[in-house]
């Protein structure tokens, strides 16, 4: 009987030793995720785009493609505040376009730093405070260097580690790449678009520097495979909010808040798979935490991801979007837009459609090239200029049916109780932020820099 115990003693010392080791083998996963900047996910090859993306393309045979990732904002400050601290725009305060979330706020870099990570940002930033996102920025010229340099340093420090590749392409002006690759006359022009010399001309220019952040998409994969970084890294590669253009950026229909998201993981996620749940840009910072070992904050709006990357074809019920134009360039005086969508409706809310809708792309070449068409007497041209700048207050749309958002069901009795639905979970996720419709719309001014400045100067 004696003998029996000590064996079973030391069999529970072996077992013991085994699982730490184990663990103690099971490395924390690295986290890589790149960002386009103003890209129409619909532009991109692998869905079904006019762009030249052979290293994007590539990665969706390599991991998962999501056919239904949304942001909670058509604009790059809210949107990035977005993904970085997994909460929703207005509920942080960082809404406006130009302006900072809440001092106190948790970034991504509060909630891995505890657990061993290295956690760095490189190129394109638009957030604050720095308190708020303390991150580690790599060194380089460009993007790829930054890569090649981080990933070098990480490894020879055997660190766990995030960080974000933030590209500036394709943002306006339209100058890098090659547009001699895109003969204009050949295009095909989304059913939106009025069919001008102009808007043709600068499509090309789009599209090469889609190609360009292809490129550096490229660079970035080359840079962790040298480093033999490639299998314990899950890496995510999304195409932010729409293009400039009209009816995508600072619009709430899905030209403007769905995005492109790429998801690699060797042995996590399997290859060449596409997922049609509906996920947000909050979900990312949960599944970060969750996957490196943590347990997610309840204050977060996300969701893990992790099991939707093992398959699961389900995740949210709704998504939500939400649209500011003060603090935008050649912006509306508070037209405020709030939208959710289901996997079969979008319902979007106009708090002012007596006002005009205005951005900074309605001063573009193109945009002006659309108002001369119209002033000329084209029909077409005229219902899609008109439609641009002015809104009704409520705006249904069947998306199964209307990929393009363009046939209103709005009011439509055979509708009123989707409609009823969709208002009842608009509102109560309004509530959750601290939304209080066109009120919000009009303080945005005071979290604006610029109007922070000036706040200042009258306290003074």
């Amino acid at each position: 009987m004696r003998m029996s115990r000590i064996f079973y003693k030391l069999a529970m010392v072996a077992a013991i030793y085994c699982l730490f080791s184990s663990q103690a083998e099971a490395k924390q996963p690295n986290f890589v995720f790149v960002m386009a900047d103003d890209c129409t996910f619909r532009d991109i090859g692998c869905y079904g785009g006019q762009a030249h993306t052979p290293h994007i393309d590539r990665l969706a045979t390599e991991g998962m493609r999501f056919t239904r990732c949304f942001q909670a904002a058509p604009m790059c400050s809210p949107t990035r505040h977005n993904v970085y601290t997994g909460q929703y725009p207005v509920k942080i305060g960082a809404y406006p376009n130009h302006t900072n979330a809440h001092v106190g706020v948790k970034s991504i870099v509060h909630y891995l730093k505890p657990l061993g990570y290295r956690v760095a940002l490189s190129g394109k930033t638009h957030i604050g405070p720095r308190s708020v996102f303390p991150f580690e920025k790599p060194k380089g010229a460009d993007l790829v260097e930054a890569a090649g340099n981080f990933f070098a340093d990480c490894k020879e420090g055997d660190d766990p580690f995030c960080i974000f590749f933030c590209s500036k392409e394709p943002h306006t002006p339209w100058d890098k790449g090659d547009p001699s690759r895109y003969e204009a006359s050949k295009l095909k022009l989304p059913p939106y678009f009025v069919d001008t010399p102009e808007t043709r001309e600068v499509m090309t220019r789009y599209l090469a520097e889609i190609t360009y952040f292809d490129g550096e998409v490229g660079g970035i994969l080359a840079a962790l495979d040298k480093n033999g970084l490639r299998e314990n890294t899950l890496l995510i590669v999304v195409s932010e909010q729409g293009s400039s253009m009209p009816f995508a950026k600072w619009t709430c229909y899905d030209s403007g808040l769905q995005s492109a998201l790429i998801a690699r993981w060797p042995g996590k996620i399997q290859p060449g798979s596409i997922n049609r749940a509906m996920i947000e840009y909050v979900d990312l910072v949960p599944t970060y935490v969750e996957a490196a070992g943590g347990t997610p904050d309840r204050v977060l709006d996300g969701k893990s991801l992790l099991p939707v990357f093992a398959g699961k074809q389900e995740h949210k019920e709704y998504v939500f979007g939400e649209m500011t134009t003060r603090g935008i360039l050649n912006g509306s005086d508070t037209f405020g837009i709030r939208s959710v969508r289901s996997k079969q409706f979008k319902y979007i809310w106009n708090f002012t459609p007596e006002i005009e809708f205005r951005n900074v792309c309605m001063l573009s070449p193109e945009f002006k090239s659309w108002e001369a068409k119209a002033d000329a007497g084209d029909a077409d041209a005229a219902e899609k200029v008109r439609r641009y700048k002015n809104r009704p207050g409520v705006e249904l749309y069947d998306i199964t049916k209307d990929l393009t958002e363009w046939n209103n069901l709005a009011g439509k009795p055979e509708y009123a109780s989707v409609q009823a639905e969709l208002k009842a979970e608009l509102e109560a996720w309004m509530k959750h932020c601290g939304d209080k419709g066109q009120q919000t719309e009009i303080d945005a001014y005071k979290r604006t820099r610029v109007g922070k400045k000036k706040n200042k100067r009258k306290q003074k």
